[in-house]
């Protein structure tokens, strides 16, 4: 409903390809990463959406500032460099944001939201018998026994964190290359037939602000039938007609 509310409220039109790719993310996410485990089913699942939400992500970040940069209420300027830093920044910023929240879900309700990864060699200062912060390596881990019960995995269980960096370096990729097209486009004053144009929203002009034009259009209408009424009581009484 959020799109909607926007475009109507806000009197801010969004591209279609934004719109639709915004509902493909959630249904891939929803849909398909959770209900029908895709996350699980299909290695990368989870890598390919982080880089599209890198991406989707710095587009919004983009669209605020840029919305903001072209008011005609606030006479300031911005450069297409600091546009694109904002939009990159707003992007990691929501990412970081997220892991935060998985974070917290998997800590509170014991939830595998930070899907756990299997690895044949870790190195730790925590095995340091010396105690001397020397990180000691071992390699070639092919059993893990917890509690004398063989996990069966073939290697170590790391609890979360590749896939959390896995998932802020992939949503960084995403950021950058929506940052870099960015930078560009506002470079070259937007130019409509740019592949950026398509995921950058703009405020509605009069002649595109539908509903607007319904509303007005509704009250003309009323204001017309309603001359129309009276001039036809008056016709058919002429004695309301020199009051």
């Amino acid at each position: 409903y959020v799109p909607s509310w926007v475009q109507v409220q806000l009197r801010i039109e969004l591209p279609p390809a934004l719109e639709i790719s915004v509902l493909c993310f959630i249904f891939a996410a929803e849909i398909l990463g959770e209900v029908h485990a895709f996350y699980v089913r299909i290695p990368g699942w989870d890598t390919m959406l982080h880089t599209i939400n890198g991406f989707l992500a710095a587009a919004v970040g983009f669209s605020l500032v840029k919305l903001l940069n072209d008011s005609k209420k606030i006479t300031f300027d911005l450069s297409p460099f600091y546009l694109s830093l904002v939009a990159f920044c707003f992007s990691m910023t929501i990412g970081v944001i997220w892991e935060f929240f998985e974070f917290g879900m998997d800590q509170l309700f014991g939830f595998d939201m930070q899907k756990d990864a299997i690895v044949h060699s870790i190195s730790s200062v925590m095995l340091d018998p010396t105690h001397t912060n020397h990180a000691i390596r071992i390699n070639d881990i092919t059993q893990v026994t917890v509690n004398g019960q063989d996990l069966g995995l073939g290697g170590y269980l790391d609890i979360g964190l590749i896939d959390t960096m896995e998932d802020l370096v992939v949503n960084f990729i995403g950021a950058v290359v929506f940052s870099v097209f960015g930078f560009l486009y506002v470079k070259n004053r937007g130019k409509k037939d740019s592949i950026i144009s398509r995921f950058v929203p703009r405020r509605k002009s009069a002649d595109r602000d539908y509903l607007r034009l319904v509303i007005d259009g509704g009250s003309r209408e009323s204001h017309t039938n309603m001359r129309d009424t009276v001039i036809e009581q008056t016709f058919d009484c002429p004695d309301k007609l020199d009051a």
